[in-house]
């Protein structure tokens, strides 16, 4: 996840558990997972079945542009010059899009339903900020669509348990009426509330006030670490395709009545974002680290199948985590990365492949 408006972070994987994960294993594994599922439906297939409420995708309403919102965000990371030269290794098929932009959010909402993901979890980083703003919008694409919009609380400066429970009433406050705010029918009707890098504070007692009416999420899967809490989620794609040994969270979650969403990817590359990071790569092998992160997730052996499946992301651009449609003819101004390959897709018709995959193990985890 990259940080707003500055670099990129991914503090729940740790160096020495990345290096584990070698190029010639993963292949293998990959290879493996791809081998065991049939090739994706087509679009027109997939877009007819109905998003699921149980799969969570992870949403950056963070980028601008001069046209809409008068000056470049977010795009220019790595110090780049928008619109041909970005801060990612792939080009969107929309372009150097704003977030403001209903047209082009509305697009978004149409490839969410493509992908069936029926939970839209949008990156918030406190009241009246940028992404905030940007809410009203996105709740009302998504209603359009039948989705709903979840709620991902950053480290925004001065974070507190007690400002993310003043927060959780916020959102409530002035959301909670819209049709497109997320309730989970299976857990009390109550809200979905992801807290990233949730370790950086001790003590949470205060979320039991608002126990009643949010199911809120640690990032972590240290059980010793979830008192007060909802439910766990790891947000890193990494780890997951890392033998990630979810049997013990996944059981713990279930004998306290927590909700467990393991968080998957198809891939980690912010070369361009953050020159010189040394965050390791993990390559998509053209679609198989994917397979392998939803096999992971769904396995028994880890405790699958989860409550929830969480996917990072549809489009943080600045860590190559996005499932969203890249184009397959990018600028040349650099040398951006394509989908091409992924599912034995090539040209255009790869640039929805992590989409309609994505809709086919929506399939699989549901049944």
């Amino acid at each position: 996840m990259a940080q707003s408006p500055g670099t990129t972070r991914r503090t729940f994987l740790t160096r020495t558990a990345a290096g584990a994960l070698g190029a010639g294993a993963l292949a293998a594994a990959g290879g493996r997972a791809a081998a065991a599922v049939p090739a994706p439906s087509g679009s027109s297939a997939t877009a007819r079945l109905a998003p699921s409420p149980d799969v969570h995708i992870f949403y950056y309403p963070w980028y601008g542009s001069p046209a809409v919102g008068g000056s470049w965000r977010h795009w220019p990371q790595g110090g780049l010059t928008p619109p041909d030269r970005i801060g990612s290794d792939f080009y969107p098929v929309a372009g150097a899009y704003d977030s403001g932009d209903r047209a082009v959010v509305d697009r978004h909402m149409g490839w969410l339903a493509q992908a069936r993901t029926g939970v839209l979890v949008t990156s918030w980083w406190g009241r009246g900020g940028y992404e905030d703003q940007r809410v009203p919008l996105l709740l009302d694409a998504a209603a359009a669509r039948g989705l709903e919009v979840a709620w991902h609380i950053e480290p925004y400066a001065g974070r507190t348990a007690q400002s993310v429970v003043d927060d959780i009433g916020y959102l409530i406050q002035r959301y909670g009426g819209h049709p497109a705010f997320h309730r989970d029918a299976a857990h009390g009707n109550r809200g979905a509330y992801y807290v990233f890098e949730s370790l950086r504070i001790v003590d949470w007692t205060p979320l039991d006030q608002v126990a009643d009416r949010a199911i809120v999420l640690a990032q972590t899967t240290d059980v010793s670490k979830v008192a007060h809490f909802g439910g766990m989620y790891t947000y890193d794609a990494i780890a997951a395709g890392n033998n990630p040994q979810w049997g013990g969270p996944a059981a713990y979650c279930r004998d306290h009545g927590m909700v467990w969403a393991p968080s998957i990817g198809p891939g980690y590359v912010d070369d361009r974002a953050v020159p010189g990071n040394t965050t390791p790569t993990l390559e998509r092998a053209d679609g198989a680290t994917y397979d392998l992160e939803w096999n992971n997730a769904l396995s028994p052996a880890n405790g699958g199948p989860p409550t929830w499946v969480s996917i990072t992301s549809f489009n943080e651009w600045h860590e190559g985590s996005q499932i969203e449609p890249a184009t397959a003819t990018p600028p040349t101004a650099l040398n951006y990365r394509t989908y091409s390959g992924a599912y034995g897709r090539t040209g255009r018709a790869a640039e929805t492949a992590y989409l309609d995959r994505t809709a086919y193990w929506v399939g699989r985890f549901k049944a």
